[in-house]
């Protein structure tokens, strides 16, 4: 009986030994896991979707559990409350049109949305704009106000695209849209008796023998002048000249400089429904010169051009990487607290050549970007999120001749357009340009070398 008891006893012993073990060994176990999920997570933080803890941005609805690997600092950085109050009214935009974020909208194309999506952007702004905007310059506020707003009533307009000559028997080559103010009257008739002239231009002759031209219309771009300020109301005047020329293309809005937006918006607009088949449009200022036939010349040569796509086609002045103007004093200021960054690349505004193609893609695309103050920077931004660029041209000279490249022979006859001239210099100009023809007929358009500025 005793041998017996002992013989269990060994067998108990036996068993629990090798089940004391197995528990120990579970426990290492677990405990070494849990050790393991403890370093891991000082690491690399739990992804919780609502309190979003990364300093990266992540898609809705592509996460489908708790956990995800290191992004890839190429990824989209979000925005802080730091950002501008334009950068961050965008962003609502842009991402709304995202075509990785929402590609069913994105595939919908521009056409159908309008500027209601940017006034909802207001209102789904993560800070109320109000809390920063009575710290800004007072220009900046009273822009702030009405960068909503586009439904600009039209005061005058011409019948057709431009004031045109009689008798045109071509699609317009080139459409002259010139932005003017109000009172300047004498601007306005240099360019009309000069560089603005309409009807046929010929330009030079082709390598063939041919002689190449084409149609030019002409039209100004005006907004309203306060009536307060002047101390003598131009309407009636303005009505005058429109029904003497028919080439004013006038909106109620107070005409001043960070307005200029508004011209390049509403413009673009009125084109895509008056303008048809219009191959080009010269973008430019009331104190620039042109030399029209070299223009006309250089465009024919950008048509036959294989490699030039005319839906992306933008050339004059570019300007790349440019910082906005910080100094308070200046009317080119942005503050940080309206703008952070830098502007995207852009063609100067004083004067730049864009196809008819281009000008209604334009127009699209503005609906769902906010006006900036800078004219030409917004037409950049436009252009960016068009994924098109502007080619530079150094026959396109917004800052003037460099040096005393002016005082050369012939060098009116190098160029497409100059800024800045008075209107006795630009009839002074063009009567030397007609004078020298024969002379500096066959001279090429300046390039980029020793004089490069």
């Amino acid at each position: 009986m005793a041998r017996c008891r002992c013989r269990w006893r060994s067998v108990l012993i036996c068993v629990c030994t090798q089940c004391l073990l197995l528990v120990t060994l579970f426990l290492f176990a677990a405990v070494s896991v849990c050790l393991n999920m403890q370093e891991n997570s000082e690491a690399q933080p739990v992804f919780k979707p609502k309190q979003r803890i990364t300093s990266h941005f992540v898609a809705a609805g592509v996460l489908r559990n708790g956990t995800f690997g290191p992004f890839p600092e190429t990824f989209w950085k979000r925005h802080d409350g730091d950002d501008g109050i334009w950068n961050r009214l965008q962003l609502s935009i842009d991402h709304r049109f995202n075509p990785i974020l929402r590609p069913r909208v994105a595939e919908r194309g521009l056409k159908r949305f309008g500027d209601s999506i940017l006034k909802q952007s207001f209102s789904t702004y993560e800070v109320s704009p109000r809390e920063n905007v009575d710290k800004l310059p007072k220009r900046i506020q009273e822009f702030v106000s009405h960068m909503q707003r586009r439904d600009y009533p039209v005061l005058l307009q011409p019948d057709a695209c431009g004031a045109r000559a009689k008798g045109e028997e071509e699609v317009p080559l080139l459409l002259l849209a010139i932005k003017s103010t109000e009172m300047n009257i004498k601007n306005r008739q240099a360019i009309r008796q000069t560089w603005g002239k309409v009807g046929w231009v010929a330009g030079q002759k082709t390598s063939g023998g041919a002689q190449v031209g084409g149609y030019v219309r002409r039209v100004f771009l005006l907004g309203r002048e306060k009536f307060q300020e002047l101390g003598v109301d131009m309407s009636a005047l303005v009505k005058t000249e429109s029904q003497l020329y028919g080439d004013i293309l006038q909106w109620d809005f107070e005409d001043t400089f960070f307005n200029l937006t508004l011209k390049d918006v509403l413009f673009w607009s009125w084109f895509s429904r008056s303008c048809g088949q219009t191959r080009f449009v010269f973008k430019g200022d009331d104190d620039v010169f042109v030399n029209t036939a070299k223009m006309v010349t250089y465009l024919h040569g950008q048509l036959r051009e294989p490699n030039v796509t005319m839906e992306d086609f933008m050339v004059g002045e570019v300007i790349g990487a440019a910082l906005p103007n910080r100094v308070n004093k200046s009317k080119y200021f942005i503050p940080h607290t309206f703008y952070k960054g830098l502007y995207p690349t852009y063609a100067g505004g004083g004067g730049v050549v864009y196809s008819g193609l281009l000008t209604k893609r334009l127009h699209h695309m503005s609906k769902r970007v906010h006006l900036f103050p800078i004219d030409d920077v917004y037409v950049g931004m436009c252009m960016v999120r068009l994924n098109a660029f502007p080619i530079h041209h150094p026959a396109f000279l917004t800052f003037d001749f460099p040096g005393k490249e002016e005082d050369q022979q012939c060098s009116y006859h190098t160029i497409l357009m100059v800024h800045k001239r008075s209107p006795n210099q630009v009839m002074e100009l063009w009567s030397d340009l007609e004078k020298t023809e024969a002379q500096c007929r066959d001279v090429p358009l300046r390039v980029e070398g020793k004089n490069k500025h």
